[in-house]
């Protein structure tokens, strides 16, 4: 990279089609409540708008967060948030077990982010990204805990490259 340049930042490259995937679902939800009230000869305007709504409350429980990340920054952009860390200043990193585990982000602003820790893992461009800003951030002596999770994390990271290669190369 060129004195000066800044460079791209990186997001999650499968979040369009998980968000077509949300979409489909509730699509599929909304015809199949109109397709039984059709049959049961209960169609109305305002039960068509009932099925619409849950269709798109769906839509908003599955869509996924889009996650980007550049030099120093960590940001998860919902329908209707978006949250945002400095990487670079982070002061933990914990890792929050349960039936959707989730990575905890907490930066010396008092800024939070929870990540599913499986982008990080899909996306190795995410994670050099987090994975640098937690270094220099660790150098300056800012992350007080976390060093573990992330240790794990990367562990994790470098599992599915090195997996993804050997299956590139047809040796698994």
């Amino acid at each position: 990279m060129q004195h000066g340049e800044e460079a791209r930042p990186a997001e999650d490259h499968r979040w369009s089609k998980d968000v077509y995937a949300s979409a489909r679902c509730a699509g599929v939800l909304l015809a199949l409540l109109l397709l039984i009230d059709w049959g049961a000869g209960t169609v109305s305007w305002w039960r068509g708008t009932l099925w619409t709504t849950v269709a798109l409350l769906l839509f908003a429980a599955l869509s996924p967060a889009r996650v980007r990340a550049g030099d120093g920054w960590l940001t998860s952009r919902r329908l209707l948030r978006t949250r945002r860390v400095r990487t670079d200043l982070l002061v933990s990193v914990r890792c929050l077990d349960g039936i959707s585990p989730r990575l905890l982000l907490r930066d010396s602003s008092g800024d939070r982010l929870r990540i599913d820790p499986q982008v990080l893992i899909d996306n190795p461009g995410l994670w050099r990204y987090v994975d640098e800003g937690a270094r220099r951030s660790a150098a300056a002596g800012t992350l007080l805990c976390g060093a573990t999770a992330l240790s794990r994390l990367a562990e994790r990271v470098e599992h599915e490259n090195a997996l993804g290669v050997f299956k590139a190369s047809g040796l698994e």
